[in-house]
């Protein structure tokens, strides 16, 4: 079961990498990246929070490593995962691990991105400037997720999911 989760969360964070070159909506000095939380979703459910968490971790990490994302890749993917993850471990739903990536990213994160982004990138945008596009490429996200995690449910009886 243990090399499951790890190819598993290889696939998914190999899926981030290489997808963060396709759809990206560029925001002040952040990007937005709504297949991220997609991938936060599918990974809440199938793997649960740790993994969600470090692959949310590795993802940001490797996008900046690579120059396609920006410091603010970490809260924004973060704070989402864990929620996600958590929120889905408390109701065993897909929806709660969405409500729980919207919340995570689209507020939490996007709070947190504010003192990242003035101190660090030297940034004069207010404290809420990052909240509506936080939520709106988490919602986005969250809806593909919880699509994606349905249809997969669907195929040989949830082997793939369990």
């Amino acid at each position: 079961m243990q090399t499951k989760r790890l190819v598993l969360s290889g696939l998914l964070v190999s899926f981030g990498v290489l997808s963060s070159h396709v759809i990206v909506v560029p925001v002040g000095v952040a990007k937005a990246y709504p297949l991220q939380h997609t991938i936060n979703v599918i990974g809440a459910v199938m793997l649960g929070p740790g993994y969600t968490v470090a692959n949310a971790l590795l993802i940001s990490l490797l996008r900046n490593i690579l120059g396609v994302g920006s410091v603010l890749a970490f809260p924004g993917s973060i704070f989402g995962a864990m929620l996600a993850g958590l929120f889905y471990k408390h109701f065993k739903n897909e929806f709660s691990a969405g409500i729980g990536e919207v919340i995570g990213t689209g507020i939490v994160g996007s709070l947190v991105a504010f003192p990242l982004s003035r101190f660090l990138l030297g940034s004069e945008t207010g404290a809420f400037f990052f909240i509506p596009p936080f939520l709106i490429s988490s919602l986005v996200g969250a809806v593909l997720g919880i699509f994606t995690v349905k249809s997969l449910s669907g195929l040989g009886n949830g082997v793939l999911l369990k």
